[in-house]
């Protein structure tokens, strides 16, 4: 009978079944490692939020006589020109929050997802809204220009004197 060492040769090429499972094995063991290392960093990693800026340039006094509906679609808001002064306030509806429009062959602002109407200064004509839309704060900046921030909500009736 011949000896094992013999049928094996020198060892070198030849792999037996354990030698493989053990490389597979420590080939698993590395890829949990990595995957969780990849893991814990992506959760170190900070999950930040960028929104815009509240506040905007609308334009100048000049721009909104009396009247005068302007709609800011990215910043959501109603720039209204009225006697004496500018005032603006959110398009964003009481109700569940729809984007309002204004129409101006009513001249009121409606909601068109479930019918709330409101009128310039933002009371509740008919529909479902529970309350009037916020008035925003509005300033003039050091260039003259109209600055709107939604984020801030203001007394009902508070007009920027132009």
């Amino acid at each position: 009978m011949p000896d094992r060492e013999d049928d094996e040769g020198d060892g070198r090429g030849a792999s037996t079944r354990r030698d493989f499972l053990t490389q597979v094995g420590f080939g698993a063991c590395a890829a949990a490692v990595l995957g969780s290392g990849a893991v814990t960093m992506d959760y170190l990693e900070p999950k930040v939020l960028f929104e815009p800026p509240t506040a905007f340039a609308a334009g100048t006094p000049v721009d909104f006589p009396e009247g005068t509906v302007r709609f800011d679609k990215e910043h959501r808001a109603y720039v209204i020109g009225a006697p004496g002064g500018v005032y603006a306030l959110s398009a964003v509806c009481t109700h569940l929050g729809c984007i309002t429009r204004y129409r101006s062959d009513e001249n009121a602002i409606s909601c068109p997802c479930h019918g709330s109407r409101f009128d310039l200064e933002g009371d509740v004509v008919n529909g479902p809204a529970p309350r009037p839309l916020p008035w925003l704060d509005v300033q003039i900046d050091a260039a003259g220009n109209l600055v709107v921030d939604t984020s801030v909500v203001v007394a009902r009736g508070k007009v920027l004197k132009t």
